[in-house]
């Protein structure tokens, strides 16, 4: 069974925020959604060091040293893009002003609860960065992941074992091997990769399941 790549789960994501949404994008592996917006659909990308309305730089264009986001990506505006300091930006997330927040994490329960700010007490470098804000204050917050740890444990579990960030703020995981909305203490299936049976999800998931009709298919080629 092949795996979603990271591009793939950019896509879907991007596909599926809504139109004129105000969006925040976590470091790593959510940033590849910029790339991937629609700008006839109006996303507004928010960064909490105090952009809304930005875009990456396309290969011809020369960067800004003054524009970038969180992630210390070179950015460029959108037309009606607004600059302002870390109060502002704070507020908006605290403020419920966030239409959605997509995050990375290390693990996800089935009750929502998201740990993404440190692998524990061996940390070398754990960060929380604007994290607890956002998962606190944006109104969706979704999930970007891999199913597994490098140890080939699963990061979709009934109980986070490493520190959360926010308790039952997730919505919604796109995983590499499909797409989970977190419902009433248990994960339901909304798209699997092909070549992934519902009755395997077992292996990849340590966490009540509940099916809600046929999940649909994720034909790689198509993603």
């Amino acid at each position: 069974m092949k795996r979603l790549t990271r591009n793939h789960l950019a896509a879907l994501v991007a596909g599926d925020l809504p139109a004129g949404a105000v969006v925040n994008l976590g470091i790593g592996m959510p940033t590849l959604v910029t790339d991937r917006l629609d700008p006839e659909r109006g996303v507004q990308l928010h960064s909490e060091n105090g952009i809304l309305g930005m875009r990456l730089l396309q290969a011809h264009e020369t960067a800004d040293g003054d524009l970038i986001n969180a992630s210390k990506q070179s950015i460029a505006l959108t037309e009606g893009a607004a600059i302002f300091d870390h109060v502002y930006s704070f507020s908006i997330m605290r403020g419920g002003h966030i239409d959605i927040t997509v995050l990375g994490a290390f693990e996800v329960s089935c009750h929502g609860d998201l740990a993404n700010w440190s692998l524990g007490a061996d940390d070398p470098m754990p960060s929380v960065g604007g994290a607890m804000d956002l998962a606190a204050g944006a109104r969706e917050v979704w999930v970007m992941m891999e199913a597994l740890t490098r140890e080939g444990r699963p990061r979709l579990r009934s109980r986070c074992t490493l520190p959360l960030t926010g308790a039952d703020v997730v919505g919604r995981v796109y995983a590499d091997i499909g797409i989970f909305e977190v419902r009433n203490g248990a994960f339901v299936p909304v798209a699997l990769v092909e070549g992934l049976p519902p009755s395997e999800l077992g292996r990849w998931i340590d966490a009540p399941l509940r099916f809600e009709g046929e999940p649909r298919i994720l034909h790689l080629s198509h993603s």
